[in-house]
């Protein structure tokens, strides 16, 4: 194993510490919970947006902690679950007036811990509401889930709610709001890699040189099978009409397209995924008028892409428009 990396134990709590040194000013954290959060947070004036899973698929989930995005993440370890207790104290830490939302990609540990973290507090009286993502299409059920896996348009619905609730919305209209983005939005990927996680050091699963997975979820779980490798444009294409046949999405329909990097692919690579993208939507009516190309839910260092679509209408579109302040930055 290369990685930089100290002591595989500490992997998550360096990197975390790392991010909150990058950004003094906006991000604070508890260490002995794995919480980052927004250090103008909680705010009786507004919902607070929360969010946790394994470490690994970053920058989600607290690479999206800023203004219109989450309030608060807390990430387990690479590829596990947090803790049901950082669970607990991050709902205590982010507890609002006007309640707390909690987003939830379908996986059997995330959602087991966070179930009985949101059965504790809600005895104490906190206010808390539910919004699933399970947006993948690959499968139906994987090593990791009853149901679809929730992946990287799992952006889009943090994005929707941090936009609604830093205008006000009430707790039960942005359980409305994710609800409706995720209803609208489908995702596919594929790897060419697999990758390793610091603690176990050698690769979760292989592929020969001319292998590739299609259909691989974000921990390396198998997807509809293993292939040949292709040309890019055939890859690319066979995910799309998976992820456009699904809804499925209508000629006419706006959208937003998502080429999302796996780690391991170069910027390069991805815009060339993009051309492509973009002509099928062309080809099928679709009206691309938001995009966006870049790495949004990794899986370590694993070469591969998803594409992801969202039917946007006026609510979602403007919601996707709203501002937002995190630490990816783009200059």
């Amino acid at each position: 194993m290369k990685k930089f990396v100290n002591d595989p134990a500490n992997f998550v709590q360096e990197m975390m510490e790392g991010l909150v040194l990058a950004n003094p000013d906006t991000l604070s954290w508890k260490k002995e919970f794995n919480i980052i959060y927004r250090s103008d947070a909680p705010s009786n004036d507004k919902v607070s947006i929360i969010q946790g899973s394994g470490s690994g698929h970053e920058p989600a989930h607290i690479m999206a902690v800023g203004k219109g995005m989450l309030d608060a993440a807390v990430p387990g370890n690479v590829f596990a679950a947090p803790p049901m207790e950082y669970v607990v104290e991050c709902f205590k830490l982010m507890n609002s007036e006007k309640g707390i939302l909690h987003i939830v990609n379908n996986y059997q540990g995330d959602r087991m811990g966070w179930d009985m973290a949101r059965e504790m507090v809600e005895a104490e009286g906190i206010k808390t509401e539910l919004v699933i993502v399970n947006d993948d299409v690959a499968v139906e059920d994987s090593l990791y889930t009853v149901g679809r896996r929730g992946v990287a348009g799992n952006f889009f619905v943090i994005k929707g709610v941090g936009a609604a609730s830093e205008a006000g919305a009430e707790l039960g209209e942005l359980v409305r709001i994710g609800n409706k983005i995720n209803d609208n939005v489908r995702t596919m990927g594929m790897a060419l890699t697999g990758c390793t996680p610091p603690a176990k050091g050698e690769p979760i699963f292989t592929l020969a040189d001319d292998e590739i997975e299609v259909g691989v979820g974000i921990h390396g779980e198998p997807g509809r099978r293993r292939d040949k490798m292709n040309t890019a444009d055939a890859i690319l294409e066979e995910l799309f009409e998976a992820v456009a046949g699904d809804i499925p999405f209508e000629k006419g329909d706006r959208v937003g397209l998502m080429i999302n990097g796996l780690g391991g692919t170069p910027i390069s690579e991805l815009y060339l995924l993009y051309r492509k993208a973009a002509l099928l939507c062309k080809d099928h009516g679709f009206n691309v008028v938001k995009n966006y190309v870049g790495e949004y839910c990794t899986a370590l260092e694993m070469a591969g892409f998803s594409i992801t679509l969202l039917r946007l209408d006026d609510e979602i579109e403007k919601l996707m428009n709203a501002p937002a302040e995190i630490p990816i930055r783009v200059f």
